[in-house]
């Protein structure tokens, strides 16, 4: 059985992980449409990454009839005087690896290169490689500098992309060096729990690199549990429920043998927040506090204006004036109260041309949201930055960019503050999570484009590269948008009512 990168990656995350993978790969959830997007955005920044270099020898293109012969084209490449190698293949002693860039520098002498689509190096990418150095060196050769070429998150678009100041090179090679022994002995233990008859504990306390919430998905769906596993039914209301759970506590509580949120001690050390979550589950009743709530709403100066946007973002920047990732709106709903009696309005902005929509929207935005009145918003933090980022492109409104913000009041407040809390919520503070309890009557179950993720997909897949039904993702993009603040006006409503 040979073990790959991702297979001991893998095993890094969670050492059930890698058994999984070799022999119930049906327990993996597939790949979803923004995971693929994720993937999608890596292999459009390999292209720019390579381009840092030149006369570069590309050995695999994905195509899977072409791997089997992958690590014998490697060695050719090599023996035939190829410099710069592309998706090279080593394998020995049942370990392989297909790295990004191999830079031959000398007689069995080589330079590693990792291309990651992200804007820095992380602990992960330092494990990749080194486990990359074990497989290289013991095929034979002398890896002399390690590297990490990643995105330069503070470049700014004009015109043509600039190779050397869009990506980044940074030299890691003494990291790497200083993860050897300890990868060399984590390749043994990832070697004997793929190999196994039954998989290693799948408890998430065993969990590393940070991955608790990637294992979960996967730990819902095994089938097979030891029979003293405490968490065997994963029922509602579990620990691994709880807001901001880490692997330390699911291992307290696996030793405490406690499997509810409810039977949690009173003496175990949570956070306020966690620890009135426990209690509103325990006690199976809502804790509102009417008197923060009512001071809160009472606060809120007329006409209100609901606001939320969608943006669209991509690791390589699509328009002049923006940078890598930053969420450029492109969209917003807007439901406007007057008074606290008057008939709710609907405003909303939708660009639809394959042009920046920066200008057109904010010009929109400023002369809908007049001069006075507050602008409730959920987590202000997202929609704040969108407003700075619009008035930093373009300065002729960046005073009323800051003017609007100066007006902003985040609706979430009461319930990230622990002002309202219900075990339904199960320690989230999202729209989602509240509406859903104190609003059931509206549901995005309904729409076909029901999160931000998909809006924004289908948003750039649509408009950017004329992929689907136009007529059809627009009315569906609006239909979202809308209920977002809708949500927000009905939501604010409930406080109302909750707070008399």
């Amino acid at each position: 059985m040979i073990i790959s990168k991702s297979d001991y990656m893998a095993y890094l995350r969670h050492p059930a992980w890698i058994w999984v993978l070799k022999h119930k790969k049906e327990w993996i959830p597939p790949v979803d449409p923004a995971t693929q997007a994720m993937f999608d955005a890596g292999n459009e920044f390999e292209q720019y990454a390579e381009a840092r270099f030149s006369d570069i020898t590309k050995l695999w293109s994905g195509d899977f009839k072409e791997y089997d012969s992958l690590t014998a084209r490697t060695e050719e490449a090599i023996k035939s005087g190829a410099k710069v190698l592309s998706q090279a293949r080593f394998e020995k002693d049942g370990f392989a690896c297909i790295c990004d860039l191999v830079v031959v520098v000398g007689d069995h002498e080589v330079d590693l290169v990792e291309i990651k689509s992200s804007t820095g190096v992380k602990d992960e990418h330092i494990y990749d490689l080194a486990f990359q150095t074990v497989v290289l060196e013991s095929c034979g050769y002398k890896v002399r500098n390690i590297s990490v070429v990643f995105v330069n998150n503070k470049y700014v678009r004009d015109g043509e992309i600039d190779i050397d100041a869009y990506t980044v090179q940074e030299d890691v090679t003494e990291r790497v060096k200083a993860k050897l022994e300890e990868t060399e002995h984590q390749m043994v233990g990832a070697k004997l729990a793929a190999n196994v008859v039954d998989p290693p504990d799948v408890n998430p306390r065993h969990c590393q690199l940070g991955s608790l919430q990637d294992w979960l998905p996967i730990y819902r769906n095994i089938d097979y549990l030891p029979l003293d596993h405490i968490f065997s039914k994963d029922p509602e209301y579990s620990i691994l429920d709880l807001q901001r759970i880490n692997v330390k506590m699911i291992g307290d509580f696996t030793d405490m043998e406690i499997e509810m949120l409810a039977d949690i001690p009173d003496d175990y050390k949570l956070s306020e927040k966690q620890r009135l979550q426990v209690i509103a589950t325990r006690d199976d009743t809502p804790i509102i506090s009417k008197e923060k709530i009512k001071e809160f709403l009472d606060e809120l100066k007329f006409p209100l204006y609901f606001l939320d946007y969608e943006t669209l973002a991509d690791v390589v920047p699509v328009f002049d004036g923006t940078r890598p990732y930053q969420q450029v709106p492109c969209q917003y709903s807007l439901h406007i109260l007057r008074t606290p009696d008057g008939e709710l309005e609907h405003i909303e902005y939708l660009h639809q041309e394959k042009s920046n929509p920066s200008r057109p929207l904010a010009e929109q935005l400023v002369r809908d949201l007049g001069e006075s009145g507050d602008i409730i918003v959920w987590n202000q933090g997202f929609e704040m930055s969108r407003n700075r980022e619009l008035g930093e492109m373009m300065p002729e409104h960046a005073e009323r960019m800051k003017a609007i913000n100066d007006r902003v009041v985040d609706l979430m407040t009461p319930f990230s503050r622990g002002w309202y809390v219900d075990k339904r919520f199960k320690g989230s503070a999202s729209i989602k999570k509240v509406l859903l309890v104190i609003v059931p009557e509206l549901s995005y179950a309904v729409l076909d484009i029901n999160n931000g993720g998909d809006a924004q997909r289908m948003w750039m897949e649509t408009v950017l590269e004329g992929k689907h039904d136009k007529e059809k993702v627009i009315y569906d993009l609006l239909k979202y948008c809308e209920l977002d603040t809708l949500a927000m006006v009905e939501i604010y409503k409930k406080l109302k009512e909750i707070s008399l």
